[in-house]
């Protein structure tokens, strides 16, 4: 109706840049922070798989097994904390208590940095315009301006980039130690799959699981004695059984519990009297066993465990389970340095690549692989490293023959437990001419007869 109601005029500004932003609380202040820059938002409490941990008084987050800097927001904004105790210690514990229980965690990235702030409250996220920030506030790197809430409030707007300057400058030792701690923990907890089984008394035994070719369970009316051991018609052919050294007793009747392992067209059965588990988990052999069939003890599940040597099995199957089969004249003696720390798996893949066709030398190390290349130069074909190594890794072992002129042409090819993309184009940068899981006996046969028929091609 003409003369009655009102008329608002708005102008929007055209030149100011709308975000959108996550509104977060500390204290009784509110702030905004880019949602480009935000990652996650991670509540910690005490039952949460996110743990808050300390390195040297300095806090992290340990989230998906990655260690990431944590900082509290009021801290790097020197925001002034209002807290009832007294006592300097009760404060601290009472914020580290809270933190715990109630602390609110932005996941933050900036380039290839990444980091933790805790907040107190978390509101919603907000499509804000974005103000310039006063002339008087421009050496403050920490704000990259302002907005007005709908409620009238203004607020000041987080500069991802400011802040991860800021975090580097005040924790730059403790962000080197999270990346040490972290490269410790990668090398300490590589995990292996295990398969544990019960044969011949309570104490568990376990075998890689990727040996293992099939879990199956055989009628015991189904096994066929013959000229002094057993055997079972499987898939056709006639599969030798074999029984854990020292046990070789089996049901009397039912189905009985055996391990299928297979190379090629053939298969041996390893009688086990109870299947258990498969686990992974970080594998170190701490006591060798002077007994046959088995690699040594382990600590798993708190329980010592027995690591089986699928190799002592093998060959008594098969007499010629190990010998090498005729790959044509450009495989024929090749001879092949296996480098690894671990024992277990030296003592694994040894009996696999002579299978294959090579003649394996083995070292414990990149110092003592060295010193036999060096001693003999010409004497090998070809080499298999491991990664992760203590005192020198498989990347520095590869650039250490690089600068060799008398090495520098010697194909190798890297094992790891840990395969990514980024350690393949280092593996590549660096010299490998292949990248195989250590688990992968197939692929490692494969990649070995495609390197060494490249380098014939190439010569």
């Amino acid at each position: 109706v003409t003369g009655k109601g009102s008329t608002f005029k708005i102008k929007i500004p055209l030149t100011l840049a709308i975000v959108s932003a996550l509104i977060v609380g500390i204290g009784e202040e509110r702030f905004a922070i880019p949602q480009l820059a935000v990652v996650e938002l991670v509540r910690a409490h005490g039952d949460s798989e996110h743990r808050i941990e300390k390195i040297n008084n300095s806090r992290v987050l340990r989230l998906r097994n990655k260690l990431l800097p944590l900082v509290r927001l009021d801290d790097i904004l020197k925001i002034e904390k209002i807290e009832a105790p007294s006592d300097e210690d009760a404060v601290s514990a009472t914020a580290e208590d809270d933190l715990q229980e109630n602390g609110f965690i932005v996941v933050i990235q900036v380039g290839p940095q990444t980091f933790g702030i805790v907040v107190d409250r978390v509101y919603d996220t907000e499509e804000i315009v974005v103000k310039p920030k006063s002339n008087l506030l421009r050496n403050i790197d920490m704000f990259s301006g302002n907005t007005i809430l709908g409620d009238g409030s203004v607020i000041m707007i987080i500069d991802p980039n400011g802040m991860a300057n800021q975090i580097s400058n005040d924790m730059g030792t403790s962000a080197e130690e999270v990346e040490v701690e972290e490269k410790k923990e990668k090398y300490s907890e590589q995990t292996t799959s295990l398969l544990l089984f019960k044969a011949g008394g309570n104490q568990p035994k376990a075998v890689p699981l990727s040996l293992v070719t099939r879990l199956e369970e055989i009628n015991i009316a189904d096994i066929e004695p013959s000229a002094g051991r057993d055997l079972v018609q499987y898939r056709g052919q006639l599969m030798p059984l074999l029984y854990v050294e020292g046990h070789k007793e089996m049901r009397k009747s039912g189905r009985q519990p055996v391990l299928v392992f297979s190379d090629d067209d053939r298969s041996m059965g390893l009688v086990v009297d109870e299947i258990l588990d498969i686990i992974d988990t970080s594998l170190d052999i701490e006591i060798n066993v002077p007994q046959p069939g088995i690699l040594g003890s382990a600590l798993i599940r708190g329980q010592a465990t027995e690591i089986m040597d699928v190799g002592y099995y093998l060959p008594q199957a098969f007499d010629d389970w190990f010998e090498r089969r005729e790959q044509g004249d450009a495989f024929k003696q090749k001879r092949l340095l296996l480098v690894d720390d671990s024992a277990f798996f030296r003592n694994m893949l040894s009996p696999v690549l002579s299978a294959a066709g090579y003649d394996v030398i083995t070292a414990i190390d990149p110092i003592e692989a060295l010193k036999i290349l060096r001693g003999e130069p010409d004497a090998f074909d070809i080499i298999v490293s491991d990664i992760e190594m203590p005192n020198m890794n498989g990347f520095e072992f590869a650039e250490t023959l690089n600068k060799d002129n008398k090495l520098k042409d010697l194909p190798i090819v890297a094992l790891s437990s840990h395969i990514s993309p980024g350690a393949i184009k280092r593996g590549r940068e660096v010299g490998f001419y292949d990248y195989v899981a250590k688990f992968d006996r197939e692929g490692l046969v494969t990649a070995l007869q495609e390197t060494l028929e490249t380098e014939g091609e190439a010569a």
